[in-house]
């Protein structure tokens, strides 16, 4: 089982320096964009919102 971190991408530009971190951290993570479904499988440890100015 894989640990697995999912970023939601609301268009924040730190969204790939966020995942770069996480990977450094020896962690598997996604980029996804913030309307597509997640989907809950075993091994999904957290969730991250990368914001951005236009939805505040």
């Amino acid at each position: 089982m894989t640990e697995k971190i999912l970023i939601l991408d609301f268009g924040s530009q730190y969204t790939q320096l966020i995942a770069r971190t996480v990977r450094e951290a020896n962690v598997y993570c996604e980029i996804i964009p913030y309307n597509a479904s997640i989907v809950y499988e075993t091994g999904l440890k957290g969730i991250i919102l990368g914001g951005s100015p236009f939805f505040g």
